[in-house]
């Protein structure tokens, strides 16, 4: 690839990227240039973490050398998995298994955990530098990041510390390029304006969106926490992973998909968001007193199909579980064969 090609692999499919030009002189500058995305090793993966897949995948075929973080000091911060380190040890490498079926390259991903991190001088005093920049009120603001808000902020006093430590991370890595869902974009703001003041290297930030519950309802509100998001938390608003078709189909059945509607509808937005950018195309198959099968080879093209109602909700259930399902195939395979590494066995 030249170097807008890989710019645009890294660009596509995205919510939000800060910025364009910072990444096109990134790549100018370096030929390998140090990407990353952090985990909270909480639970199973869900659906929507195959967006997360397909950018990670994204990110090494532009050349850019990966790290998954897997923030077990992180999750313990916030109360995950009853706070117990060792099942939060046995999710992350339940998540590494996951995301190496899918297609995450072993040889090229470097797997880094938070407790590598934390047991360092150097690391704490990093914290302390980016929490002297940041105000009590900014840091509680910023605990959306955790899936929480303010108010729950004041649960503990371990919480506060959290912004600060994802910002740290990002230098002490270090990384050039953070990526993560639209939802942990205050961890990446705040860590640019840190950079900023103390003259480190500015990270490029990377958001892809996030898919609704399938529940729906709520609001998908970055500033307020994202009430809706598919979560792997509360199984019945996600298809967690492994998987198998009937299981997909199952939750998609049950989906909430008002007809036309895109903006919270989790079955048009696992269309958008997976399908298309995994698939590039989809097709939905219908009876031929229904006028038959019909093929979309973008996702343009589909979103004014559904929009103007040309596609019933039905149809796209079953067109969206079935893409859906065969994209997770490799997880689902991976730990059939794998039992002893299967998160039941692990607990989690």
């Amino acid at each position: 690839m030249d170097r807008e090609e890989r710019v645009e692999r890294v660009a596509r499919h995205t919510e939000e990227l800060l910025t364009r030009e910072e990444l096109a002189g990134l790549f100018e500058r370096t030929e390998r240039p140090r990407a990353y995305i952090g985990f909270e090793p909480s639970g199973r993966l869900t659906a929507g973490h195959l967006v997360c897949a397909r950018k990670m995948i994204d990110l090494q075929e532009a050349g850019c050398e990966l790290t998954v973080f897997l923030a077990d000091w992180h999750a313990w911060i916030n109360d995950k998995l009853g706070g117990s380190l060792e099942r939060i040890g046995a999710a992350g490498r339940y998540m590494r298994s996951a995301f190496q079926a899918l297609g995450v390259s072993e040889g090229e991903t470097h797997w880094r955990w938070a407790n590598e991190l934390t047991g360092s001088s150097e690391y704490w005093a990093r914290v302390v530098r980016v929490a002297k920049t940041t105000s009590l009120a900014r840091t509680k603001r910023a605990m959306t990041i955790l899936g929480r808000t303010e108010e729950e902020a004041q649960l503990d006093t371990a919480k506060l510390f959290y912004p600060a430590m994802q910002a740290s991370d990002i230098f002490e890595l270090p990384v050039d390029i953070a990526y993560a869902g639209v939802d942990q974009r205050r961890a990446h703001v705040l860590a640019r304006e840190v950079a900023h003041h103390y003259g480190w290297p500015v990270p490029v930030a990377v958001h892809t969106p996030l898919v609704s519950s399938l529940k729906g309802g709520g609001r998908m509100d970055v500033g307020h926490g994202p009430e809706r998001k598919m979560s792997k938390s509360d199984p019945t608003s996600a298809i967690v992973l492994p998987a198998t078709f009937e299981e997909v189909t199952a939750r998609m059945n049950g989906a909430f998909c008002p007809a036309k509607e895109v903006e919270g509808n989790p079955v048009v937005e696992l269309a958008l968001y997976v399908v298309f950018p995994w698939r590039g195309r989809l097709t939905i198959h219908r009876a031929e007193k229904h006028g038959g099968d019909r093929s979309f080879e973008d996702a343009t093209t589909f979103r004014a199909a559904w929009v103007a109602g040309e596609v019933h909700p039905a149809d796209l259930k079953a067109a969206v579980a079935a893409e859906v399902a065969e994209i997770a195939r490799p997880v689902t395979e991976y730990f059939l064969h794998h039992p002893s590494e299967a998160p039941e066995t692990a607990g989690i």
